[in-house]
């Protein structure tokens, strides 16, 4: 008999009846005979003559069959037979599985298995009949996918989910379905009125987008499976209704019974995966949105000034990462950050970097950095103790997370650059207004109050470079797209009380108030924005950086004097406990001012940054050439010197900081970091010193002037295999070098009698020494033997 007939399993024997009859197989054997019936094996191995049968096998087979036997049986078999019962009557035989010792021959070693050849042979058993599918009806769906996703019924017995949640009864809904003699189960056509009764059956103390933002991330998971087009409706329907209800809850909280709107803000703070966190597509539905009510992107833009002015009471020491969260999220759609842009606080009429910095949409984003006082001492424990050694992996991890942080700050930026012409306005006017109410940073006594901190300034800076970044390729191509009409414009830099690099303010006024007509691009507005946030940003943090060196130094002398003391109080309590007091104070403004020399040297020294800015400073050095000789130059061609004797209006009426910068930002570069120079400098740098030492009229400042002459002498220092420094192979052997440079030398060691007030005596000593020390570089070549020998 077939195992496989009419798809019916073999018995299983009764353990109980079986330990009545007789012994029980032991477990092993029964599964293997299972595994064997389910081969269904119809053919036995012959049995040799030459074997006996195995007297304990047969035992347990005889046991095995009487037991199933006696479980076996139908009512209809309780008639005893007249005919008895064959050997064969074993369940076991019938199942076409023979007792383990007439399964196979038996040798002396025991029981041999039969081969899988034998196994094979048989005929394959059918396969086993598939249970039908049953199509779930799109009411029957429509019930059960509502109810789970907003935690509802409309049918009294029904008190708990499928998968377990419990679900509120909607009497309201459930009398009116009753009444209209339709079926007890929840549809499209009732969600918005059962949404609204649920929504406001929440208690008063609890949000309701606690409620609804949970459902929204239930039918989005619930959206994930594929379904037919009549139940996508009815999530679709399901998503609609819930977003709609989120907006309603923060614009018209009276259609719930509430008298004040919720609030937004916590739900934007929780992570993405956070049930009743605002995700991604929850913000893409609710811009949707956004044409149908002004008020709704009023309320995500009010939502981000509050996250806003929360982040500004906090450190990078807080937690700030969900406030960055939060506003990357707004990057991926335009419209909230169109409406962000026109919101009142976007931009400030103050004219104090400190209100841009903290009271500004953007302003707190910004001002995230390692160089906050609060963290540097974080950073740089115990600031006395530590040497440069010891606080260089510390300066490696603020890089780092500052790295991290600016790689943000970029994305966010650039968004908004990127989400429309007046967004990108409004975006260019904010770094406009953080640019020019700084201008007091490059005072000689600054107020901390008036301006913005270090680590704003710093970050605005490398997010401009970083916007430069597209257009400077290597080979200036660029270049010719900066409009020098851009301050005759509507310029958004202000340079009206700077002082320019060859005109009084008179002649500047005069010169500016002539219009031209036209807009400035975008390479052109970006390039005068990172100009200016060099000079009030870097350029400033970098002179705060000297002197605070020369701070450190009183403090430390004052300390020394003040321990000195300490014997004549000794005696004195009362006088000892002032005496510490004002140590202390003394001691930790100390701390204060090492740890932040060592914060704002581990930025500085950011090979990525100062690289980045280095090429930025080429294209203002090739750009002030080209517009100095009123030619097309670039490194790749040759500068025609003298320049014209006459410079022209436009360059002299530059701001100064527009050459300050470049030469500043090299000489840095020179001093700390010569390992990128190699890579970053190139025969511009050259040129620039030479043409303007050799045309020194086209700039006024003396001090200027011989900053090209220590520039020069920094790129002839000995570095690495640079035996004559980064620039003293070019200066040894290039033609534009070896016509120009000895004339242009000569020239301002002679006009260096005029340079210098009450230390005058030691800048003409530095001045000719570094004129001396380039010479003597690039003495070795006979071409400036002979030069000298005309020139003298």
């Amino acid at each position: 008999m077939d195992p496989n007939e009419n798809n019916q399993a073999p018995d299983a024997p009764d353990s109980k009846k079986m330990n009545d009859v007789g012994e029980l197989p032991d477990t092993f054997s029964l599964i293997r005979l299972r595994r064997l019936a389910k081969l269904g094996s119809s053919t036995r191995s012959p049995k040799p003559e030459d074997s006996s049968p195995n007297p304990e096998t047969d035992a347990e087979t005889s046991n095995a069959a009487t037991t199933s036997e006696a479980k076996g049986k139908s009512p209809a078999d309780l008639t005893p037979s007249s005919t008895p019962k064959p050997a064969a009557a074993n369940p076991f035989t019938q199942l076409g599985v023979r007792s383990a010792g007439a399964a196979s021959p038996t040798t002396e070693g025991g029981a041999q298995k039969r081969g899988s050849s034998k196994i094979d042979d048989r005929a394959p058993a059918p396969a086993p009949a598939k249970k039908a599918n049953t199509e779930e009806s799109v009411e029957d769906f429509s019930d059960r996918i509502l109810s789970h996703v907003f935690r509802i019924t409309v049918d009294p017995d029904r008190v708990t989910d499928i998968n377990g949640p419990r679900l509120n009864f909607l009497s309201e809904t459930g009398q009116e379905l009753k009444e209209n003699g339709s079926p007890l189960k929840l549809t499209a056509a009732v969600l918005d009125s059962a949404l609204l009764e649920a929504v406001t059956a929440v208690p008063a103390e609890k949000p309701i987008l606690g409620y609804l933002l949970p459902c929204f991330k239930r039918i989005i998971r619930s959206n994930i499976v594929k379904e037919t087009p009549e139940k996508r409706e009815i999530l679709e329907e399901a998503k609609r209704l819930c977003v709609s209800n989120c907006l309603f809850a923060l614009t018209i909280p009276d259609l719930f019974g509430r008298s004040q709107p919720e609030s937004l803000v916590p739900y934007l703070l929780r992570g993405h995966e956070q049930d009743d966190g605002v995700c991604l597509d929850f913000l893409r539905e609710a811009v949707k949105r956004f044409p149908e009510d002004e008020q709704f992107p009023a309320v995500f833009a009010d939502a981000m000034h509050s996250i806003s002015t929360k982040l500004s009471g906090l450190t990078m020491e807080s937690d700030y990462k969900p406030y960055i969260n939060a506003l990357m999220s707004y990057t991926k759609f335009p419209p909230l950050l169109n409406a962000l842009s026109q919101h009142p606080n976007f931009m400030t009429a103050q004219k104090s970097g400190a209100f841009v910095e903290r009271e500004t949409i953007l302003g707190p984003f910004f001002r995230l950095s390692p160089l906050q006082s609060e963290v540097t001492l974080t950073y740089f424990p115990n600031p006395r103790g530590l040497d440069r050694s010891r606080a260089a992996p510390s300066q490696d991890a603020l890089r780092a997370i500052l790295r991290v942080h600016q790689d943000e700050l970029f994305t966010i930026a650039n968004a908004f650059i990127r989400a429309d012409t007046e967004t990108r306005t409004r975006v260019l006017d904010w770094f406009a207004s953080a640019i020019n109410t700084n201008h007091k940073r490059r005072a000689i006594q600054v107020d901390p109050k008036e301006v913005s901190s270090d680590g704003f300034m710093m970050n605005l800076t490398v997010i401009l470079d970083r916007f430069c970044s597209p257009f400077m390729d290597t080979t200036f191509s660029k270049v010719d797209r900066i409009e020098v009409e851009y301050f005759r414009r509507n310029p958004r830099v202000d340079i009206k009380e700077e002082t320019k690099l060859n005109a009084d303010q008179s002649a500047s006024d005069a010169f500016y108030a002539k219009k031209t007509e036209g807009n400035s691009n975008f390479i052109t507005e970006v390039f005068f924005l990172t100009l200016a946030a060099h000079h009030y940003g870097s350029e400033a943090t970098n002179s705060k950086l000297k002197s605070l060196e020369r701070d450190i130094k009183w403090y430390e002398k004052h300390l020394t004097a003040m321990e000195a003391e300490r014997p004549k109080v000794q005696n004195q309590p009362a006088q000892l406990a002032m005496f510490e007091l004002t140590l202390k104070r003394h001691t930790a403004v100390l701390e204060k001012a090492i740890a932040m020399k060592y914060a704002i040297e581990g930025v500085f020294l950011d090979e990525k940054m100062q690289e980045l800015s280095l090429r930025f400073m080429r294209y203002v050095a090739v750009w002030l050439l080209r517009l100095a000789s009123q030619t097309n130059y670039t490194p790749d061609k040759d500068l025609q010197l003298p320049l014209p004797a006459q410079a022209p209006e436009a360059f002299a009426c530059l701001p100064e900081y527009a050459l300050q910068d470049v030469v500043d930002n090299f000489k840095f570069v020179y001093r700390y970091l010569p390992q990128i120079m190699p890579s970053a400098v190139g025969s511009e740098m050259i040129a620039l010193c030479i043409a303007f030492l050799r045309s020194s009229e086209y700039i006024k400042n003396p001090y200027l002037k011989s900053s090209l002459v220590t520039l020069l002498f920094s790129g002839t220092w000995p570095f690495m295999h640079f035996k004559k420094g980064v620039l003293g192979d070019q200066l040894y052997g290039s033609k534009f070098a070896n016509d120009n440079l000895l004339h242009a030398l000569m020239k301002f060691y002679i006009e260096a009698e005029s340079t210098g007030a009450h230390t005058q005596f030691y800048d003409k000593f530095n001045i000719r020494y570094e004129i001396f020390q380039v010479i003597k570089c690039v003495w070795g070549n006979d071409i400036y033997k002979q030069q000298l020998t005309r020139e003298s």
